[in-house]
């Protein structure tokens, strides 16, 4: 495999990561509010054990998935949560002042999946000073604070997506990646499985530089337009998130150009649709509902003081048109 450049007109384009301001329980537009009004006196001492979860954003179906495992979890467990996250996935300094007013409600545990891998590090050790357990949850931190980290194993997913689309473009042919982003430990590693994997072992795949889309649906699609047509003769295009991948898909009827391989990440409706539609081959679903329950069964155990593991896979899979009927598959797809 060669990883090559792309031409003039599609640089590689910085991330800024960032997540909207919210404090406490008050509604703004990147709040996900609370599984039991108690959250307040929960966390200064009532009898449900508190736990404060800040995510990436409310952007995609799949943080309203992870949020659904979450609120269920904790009514099995006794537990009260907040589950909040920012609007969008590129505002960092928001979900800091997220964690930091979290914080401040005394809860009993944090759940935190990071936008940036650095840039929480001086909240958790506040957290874990104040005794204080974290549980991470879809990306990680450069920390060994969290007690354990819920998600999926994101590189050997892209590995499975990049195993697919050579597959189906027989081992031969350029192709084009569209990352949402190359700062949270997920950005990178679904980035990363998949070129590695072409590079292990698709020697006549040829690799445009991926691309930076921010999980955006409109600027993936001016990044697929720009890509076309800088690349008469792309095969594929592999999408990193649902916004990415459903950026490729609209960019492309925008060209109204047909014949490319589309290969994406979670699911949701309009994935769904475009798989099922033939516009997109298929893509790798998680298990979001899995991963709420998760950070929540976790904190409780820490909370009690038992030991867990530093990480807890929640599992991936392949789906396309063959097998999305399936109940197994059904059962991790999101809408």
């Amino acid at each position: 495999m060669r990883i090559r450049s792309l031409t003039t007109g599609l640089a590689v384009t910085t991330v800024a990561l960032g997540l909207a301001a919210c404090g406490g329980n008050s509604a703004s537009p990147g709040t996900g509010g609370t599984a039991d009004a108690g959250a307040g006196a929960a966390g200064a001492g009532g009898e449900k054990p508190y736990i404060a979860i800040v995510s990436k954003g409310f952007q995609h179906q799949f943080w309203q998935a992870v949020k659904k495992g979450a609120e269920d979890q904790a009514a099995k467990d006794g537990a009260t949560i907040t589950f909040e996250g920012p609007a969008t996935e590129r505002e960092v300094e928001g979900q800091i002042t997220m964690l930091t007013n979290a914080m401040a409600k005394s809860p009993k545990a944090i759940g935190l999946a990071a936008l940036d891998t650095k840039a929480a590090l001086q909240q958790l050790q506040q957290a874990d000073s104040a005794g204080i357990p974290v549980i991470a949850f879809d990306s990680g931190v450069d920390s060994d604070i969290p007690k354990t980290t819920c998600a999926t194993d994101s590189k050997a997913a892209a590995a499975e997506a990049a195993k697919k689309m050579s597959e189906k473009l027989g081992g031969k042919g350029k192709v084009g990646v569209i990352v949402h982003d190359q700062t949270s430990q997920t950005g990178k590693d679904r980035q990363d499985g998949f070129v590695e994997w072409m590079a292990a072992n698709a020697p006549d795949i040829t690799l445009l530089t991926p691309v930076v889309g921010d999980g955006d649906q409109a600027k993936s699609a001016d990044l697929l337009k720009a890509m076309v047509a800088s690349n008469s003769d792309l095969a594929g295009v592999y999408g990193t998130n649902e916004g990415g991948a459903i950026g490729i898909v609209k960019g492309l009827q925008e060209l109204n150009k047909t014949g490319l391989t589309v290969i994406g990440f979670d699911s949701g409706q309009a994935q769904m649709d475009a798989i099922n539609s033939g516009l997109m081959a298929g893509a790798i679903t998680q298990n979001p509902v899995g991963i709420g329950e998760c950070v929540v069964s976790s904190a409780m155990k820490a909370i009690k003081g038992e030991t867990l593991e530093k990480t807890i896979d929640t599992g991936f899979y392949w789906y396309d048109k063959a097998n999305i009927n399936d109940p197994k598959i059904q059962a991790v797809l999101y809408q």
